[in-house]
């Protein structure tokens, strides 16, 4: 396969509604529910020297958004440990690997919006692939979107769900302007997350992230603020206006394909000397430590 990120990708297992099939053979039916209407949930999640990190934490996610859109049905964290763990073996991966694990309402008997069509119950996915962090060392170039965070009365954002236009829509206008990714705002104009990750600023010591209303409350965002309570740096939980951004001393991002990147750029206006800050480091370096620590591990 031409194209290929890493070739070691090519001759991936994927588990797709109960099994084990290669790649080329992993497929979804078309009556299934993420192809009508994007009616799935889903978590990223990242392995390290044999372990997955903070698993339990985006299981209890994965659950609360299957909930939240009302799924008949939820397999049990051991239904999907097994088929993740299973999935890792069986692409030899303990290290340097990035899985997509998302439920699906499954397939329906006939097309239309209606769970009510769904008869056959939920459709679990695990995609593990061979993935380094998605943006490396360099420092990101942001953009703001013209295209809005969906606010809790639209669409709750503490739904990890499928649907991911708005996302999609701000990315291509990044890409459009020559950047890596999005600056998000919400309906009122603060600054609401990236189209892929969330967001921190620090400035004269502070540490400042937006208030999780308008943006997905992440996991990476969660072990943070951990740092920042046990390394008693100063920080904040609030709403963010973007001329905080672009006067900042460092901008980070916070995901799990990411981890924790710098910004070098946001809107043309360069972040502090356009170099990874101190406390950016210092974030870096004690979110290796509990990815190297931390982790429930894959068993042989």
């Amino acid at each position: 396969m031409s194209g290929l990120p890493d070739p070691r990708n090519e001759n991936l297992h994927v588990h797709v509604g109960g099994e084990l099939l290669p790649r080329g053979q992993a497929k979804v039916s078309v009556f299934d529910s993420s192809v009508q209407g994007g009616d799935a949930v889903w978590e990223g999640l990242r392995v390290y020297d044999g372990k997955v990190f903070r698993l339990e934490q985006h299981l209890e996610r994965l659950e609360a958004s299957a909930r939240a859109l009302a799924f008949a049905s939820i397999p049990s964290r051991e239904e999907v440990k097994r088929a993740l763990f299973e999935t890792l073996r069986r692409n030899g991966m303990r290290d340097g690997a990035h899985v997509r694990l998302t439920l699906s309402r499954g397939v329906k008997v006939t097309s239309g919006m209606s769970p009510a069509w769904n008869r056959s119950g939920p459709c679990l996915i695990v995609l593990a692939e061979w993935k380094s962090p998605a943006h490396g060392a360099g420092g990101l170039r942001l953009v703001t979107s013209s295209v809005r965070r969906n606010p809790p009365q639209c669409l709750d954002s503490k739904i990890h769900h499928a649907n991911l236009l708005n996302n999609i829509l701000a990315k291509i206008e990044a890409e459009a302007a020559g950047a890596d990714d999005a600056v998000m705002l919400d309906v009122e104009g603060f600054v609401a997350e990236t189209n892929a990750t969330n967001l921190f600023l620090a400035t004269k010591g502070v540490l400042r992230t937006p208030a999780a209303d308008h943006c997905l409350p992440g996991i990476t965002r969660s072990v943070v603020l951990e740092i920042a309570r046990d390394e008693s740096i100063p920080h904040e939980v609030r709403r963010v206006s973007p001329s905080e951004l672009h006067a900042a001393d460092e901008v980070f991002t916070t995901g799990t394909m990411g981890e924790i990147a710098w910004v070098a750029e946001i809107d043309g206006r360069r972040i502090g000397d356009g170099e990874p800050g101190p406390m950016t480091r210092r974030i870096q370096e004690r979110f290796a430590e509990r990815t190297r620590s931390e982790g429930e591990r894959i068993p042989t």
